[in-house]
C-alpha cells in the first residue's frame, strides 16, 4: 500500500525519504493513523478506513482544511498540518501529513501510575479546551465558512437517523424511538460556534500532569450548535454505574472524573449558554454514538474490517438506544 509513498514525499517535501518507517497507531475505530519517519522527518499520516466510503467523516481533504483554518485562526492545541495528497494512486486513498505531538493519550485501559487527582484535573482541562473551541471568533478567522449553522440541529437529527437506516443490521426499537423523540423535541433556538464533534479523552494528547497539549481527529469539526458538541462528549462520558459496554471508549468512569451532571455544571459555569435542553443534546449524542458504532459494525459484518474489537459494536448500539430511552423516560442524564 505504501510502495509509492517515499518517492511522492521526496518530491513534495523536498527531502530525501530513504528507509521510510511506517507504523500504525493502535486504538482508533475509524480513520487510520500511522507514524511515518526517516532521517529527515517524523510525521503522522491520516487516511480513510479500508472498504466502503460511508460518510463525510472520512474526508481527508476536509479535515486538512479544518486544520489549516484553525492554524490561520491562531489556534494552537492541534497538530500542525503539513501536506495534503488527493491522488488516490499513491496509497489507495487521499491522505494528509501532520505534525506528531508528543504526549500521552488516555485510552480505555487504566494506567497504573494515574489516580483520582489526575482525572479530576483532566476533566477540568478537557472542558476548558472545549469551551475555548466554542468561543473561537468565526467571521474574521474564516472559520464560519466551514459550516452552515442555520438549521444545523434539525439537519443533524435527520442526517444521523438516515445514516442509521442505511447501516442497519438489526431491529433496535429503543434507538429508533429515540430518533422519533429527537425529531419532536428540537430546541427552538440554538447558539453558533466552532465545534469538534468527537470530543473525548482518547482524542486528546495530554502531559504527565493532565494539561491538554493537543486535540486530535478533526474530521467531523464544523460550525453549529455547541451543545451538540457537549451532547456527544456526554454520550462518551461513561460513569461507574453504566453498563460495561459503554465504558469501552473512555476512562471517564474512574474515580476523580466529573460525573455527567458535574460536567454540565462546569460547562454552564464558564459560559452563558442556556442549558435547559441538555437532555435533548445528551440523547442526540447517544444516538450519534450508536450510529457511528453501527456504521463500523456494518463494515465489519461486510468483511471490510477485521479488527476483533468491531465484533461487539452491535452491543454498543443496543446499549446506547437503551440508555437514550432510559434518559428520556426519567428525564436525566
Amino acid at each position: 500500500m505504501f510502495d509509492s509513498l517515499p518517492a511522492y514525499l521526496s518530491e513534495h517535501l523536498g527531502l530525501a525519504c530513504n528507509d521510510l518507517q511506517i507504523k500504525a497507531f493502535p486504538g482508533g475505530f475509524s480513520n487510520l493513523t500511522y507514524a511515518i519517519s526517516c532521517d529527515a522527518f517524523s510525521y503522522v499520516l491520516r487516511r480513510p478506513p479500508l472498504g466502503n466510503k460511508i460518510s463525510k467523516a472520512h474526508d481527508m481533504v476536509r479535515e486538512f482544511k479544518v486544520l489549516k483554518a484553525l492554524k490561520k485562526a491562531g489556534y494552537t492545541k492541534m497538530p500542525r498540518p503539513i501536506l495534503l495528497c488527493e491522488d488516490e494512486s499513491i496509497i489507495g486513498a487521499p491522505f494528509f501529513l501532520m505534525e506528531q505531538v508528543e504526549g500521552r493519550i488516555i485510552r480505555n485501559k487504566m494506567p497504573a501510575d494515574l489516580g483520582p487527582s489526575f482525572f479530576r484535573k483532566l476533566s477540568e482541562q478537557s472542558m476548558d479546551v472545549l469551551i475555548e473551541l466554542h468561543q473561537l471568533e468565526l467571521d474574521q478567522s474564516g472559520l464560519l465558512a466551514l459550516g452552515k449553522p442555520e438549521g444545523y440541529v434539525s439537519r443533524q437529527v435527520d442526517g444521523w437517523s438516515e445514516r442509521y437506516q442505511r447501516a442497519k443490521t438489526d431491529d433496535l426499537p429503543d434507538l429508533e424511538q429515540a430518533f422519533v423523540w429527537l425529531k419532536d423535541h428540537v430546541p427552538a433556538h440554538s447558539s453558533v460556534a466552532f465545534i469538534h464533534n468527537d470530543f473525548k479523552f482518547d482524542n486528546l494528547v495530554c502531559s504527565s500532569d493532565a494539561d491538554v497539549l493537543a486535540v486530535l481527529d478533526w474530521e467531523m469539526a464544523t460550525i453549529g450548535d455547541p451543545l451538540m458538541d457537549v451532547g456527544t462528549t456526554l454520550a462518551y462520558w461513561a460513569e461507574a454505574g453504566d453498563v460495561d459496554i459503554l465504558k469501552m471508549f473512555n476512562l471517564s468512569y474512574v474515580e476523580g472524573n466529573f460525573s455527567r451532571v458535574e460536567l454540565v455544571a462546569y460547562y454552564a459555569s464558564k459560559t452563558s449558554i442556556d442549558m435547559s435542553h441538555i437532555l435533548f443534546y445528551y440523547v442526540f449524542g447517544l444516538c450519534k454514538v450508536a450510529v457511528i458504532a453501527q456504521q463500523i459494525y456494518q463494515r465489519y459484518v461486510q468483511g471490510f474490517a477485521s479488527d476483533t474489537r468491531f465484533a461487539v459494536l452491535n452491543q454498543v448500539v443496543k446499549a446506547c438506544g437503551e440508555k437514550a430511552q432510559f434518559s428520556i423516560q426519567h428525564q436525566k442524564i
